[in-house]
C-alpha cells in the first residue's frame, strides 16, 4: 500500500513537529519554507520559551499540556539535545488578579501540585523580584524554559530520520486544488501531494486558501536585562515568571546564555502588523524605555537598560485561541496556525494532532474548542 503523500507547508515550530510525527506514522512527507529551519523571522525564535502546567488559558489545555511535556522528553532523547530545562515557574500578582485565580483554580480543578507563597514567603523565597504588600506567588513546579531555535531544528532532524523530505529555501508560490488532493508549487517545481497541512505561522493570510481566516498579525519585542548577580538569576534559582502588576505585566525567562534575564512586555500592547516580512529589527524608543521602567520598577537584580532587543512575529485570534483541523470549504486540507503567543509549549502535540487530522485517524484529544470554523469572536 502507498503511503499517504502529505506537504507541510511552514516549518516553524508547529510545522516541524507536524512533520515529525507524520514522518513516524510512515508518511511520505514534504516540508517546505521559504527561510531557514530556525529562522527569527517567525514566533519559533527568542533564545527561550516557557513551559507551563498550570495554566490561566483554560484547564481544559491540562491534558494536551501533560502530552506534550511528555513528547518534548521524547524528541529530547531520539536527537541527543536539550531542549526543556525544568525550573519551575512563577504566577506573580494580587490575590485577586484574574489570572492568579485561573492558575489556582487550574490546579484545583486538575489537582496539580502548586505552592501559594504569601507576600512575605514571596519576598524571602524569590528576592530577584520586587514584591508589592498586595501581591502573591503561585508555583508551578511542572514548568520550565523552552529552547526554540535548537527545538525547531530538532524536529526536522527527526522528521528526516523517519523519512521526511525537508526543504528549506522553498516559498510556497502557489496551492492549489486538485481532483486527488494539492498542487504545491515552489518556483518551477511543482509538488502533487493528497494531502496538505498549512502551518505557516504569521504568513497565513498570505495564502490564498487562508485568506480569509481571523488571524491578526502583530509584533512582539523582548528585551534582554544584564543582571548584577548572574549566577541568582540562572534556571537553578530563578523560575520562569508570568507577572501581572499594576504598572506591568511580563513574561520573565532566566539567565541562559550569560546575555541577561529576558522579558516580554504585555502591558504595552503588540502593534498590529500588516506584512511579516517587514518586521522591524528593534523596538522604538517609547517602547524601549517603557520595559526598562518594567524592569527597574519590578526586578531589583538587573541594570535596567536593555543589552538586547528581538523582534517576533506571531498570528493572534480574536479569542486567542488557535485556529487547528480542517481548512473550511477544502478537502484534504489541514490548518495549523493563529496561536497568539502560547502555541509554543504545545508545538509537540499540535504536531501530534495536526499528524492524526492528516492521515485520517481519531483525534487523541478533543480540539472541538479549535476548530477553524468556530466563530473566533
Amino acid at each position: 500500500m502507498t503511503s499517504p503523500r502529505v506537504a507541510v507547508v511552514g516549518t516553524g515550530v508547529i510545522g516541524a513537529m507536524t512533520a515529525w510525527r507524520l514522518a513516524r506514522r510512515g508518511a511520505d512527507v514534504i516540508a517546505l519554507d521559504a527561510l531557514s529551519p530556525g529562522h527569527d523571522r517567525g514566533a519559533s525564535a527568542g533564545e527561550s520559551r516557557i513551559f507551563r502546567t498550570l495554566y490561566k488559558e483554560g484547564s481544559g489545555y491540562v491534558p494536551l499540556l501533560q502530552r506534550s511535556g511528555a513528547l518534548w522528553r521524547e524528541l529530547e532523547l531520539s536527537t541527543g539535545t536539550r531542549l526543556l530545562t525544568m525550573c519551575g515557574g512563577l504566577t506573580i500578582g494580587p490575590r485577586e488578579h484574574a489570572d492568579v485565580r485561573a492558575v489556582r483554580r487550574c490546579a484545583e480543578e486538575h489537582d496539580l501540585d502548586h505552592e501559594v507563597l504569601d507576600t512575605a514567603a514571596a519576598r524571602q523565597r524569590f528576592a530577584q523580584h520586587r514584591i508589592d504588600d498586595d501581591e502573591i506567588m503561585v508555583f508551578d513546579p511542572a514548568a520550565g524554559v523552552l529552547r526554540p531555535e535548537p527545538a525547531v531544528q530538532a524536529a526536522l532532524h527527526a522528521a528526516g530520520l523517519a523519512g521526511a523530505s525537508i526543504l528549506p529555501y522553498h516559498r510556497v508560490d502557489d496551492v492549489a486544488e486538485t481532483a486527488r488532493g494539492w498542487r504545491i508549487t515552489s518556483g518551477a517545481t511543482h509538488f502533487d501531494v493528497d494531502h496538505v497541512v498549512f502551518a505557516p505561522g504569521p504568513w497565513a493570510r498570505q495564502l490564498d486558501p487562508l485568506s480569509t481566516l481571523p488571524v491578526e498579525i502583530r509584533l512582539i519585542t523582548a528585551y534582554w536585562f544584564a543582571t548584577r548577580d548572574t549566577a541568582a538569576h540562572r534556571p537553578d534559582r530563578l523560575p520562569i515568571a508570568i507577572r501581572r502588576h499594576r504598572d506591568a505585566g511580563f513574561s520573565c525567562f532566566p539567565v541562559l546564555d550569560g546575555v541577561g534575564i529576558k522579558i516580554i512586555p504585555h502591558h504595552l500592547g503588540w502593534p498590529v502588523l500588516h506584512d511579516p516580512a517587514a518586521l522591524p529589527r528593534s523596538a522604538e524608543p517609547e517602547y524601549a524605555r517603557a520595559a526598562s521602567e518594567a524592569a527597574r520598577r519590578l526586578l531589583p537584580g538587573v541594570v535596567p537598560h536593555p543589552v538586547r532587543i528581538g523582534t517576533y512575529a506571531e498570528g493572534f485570534t480574536p479569542d486567542e485561541h488557535a485556529l487547528l483541523g480542517p481548512l473550511p470549504g477544502h478537502r484534504n486540507a489541514t490548518v495549523m496556525t493563529g496561536f497568539s503567543g502560547h502555541g509554543f509549549k504545545l508545538a509537540p502535540v499540535f504536531g501530534e494532532l495536526g499528524a492524526e487530522l492528516a492521515l485520517g485517524e481519531p483525534a487523541s484529544h478533543d480540539i472541538t474548542a479549535l476548530d477553524p470554523g468556530r466563530r473566533a469572536d
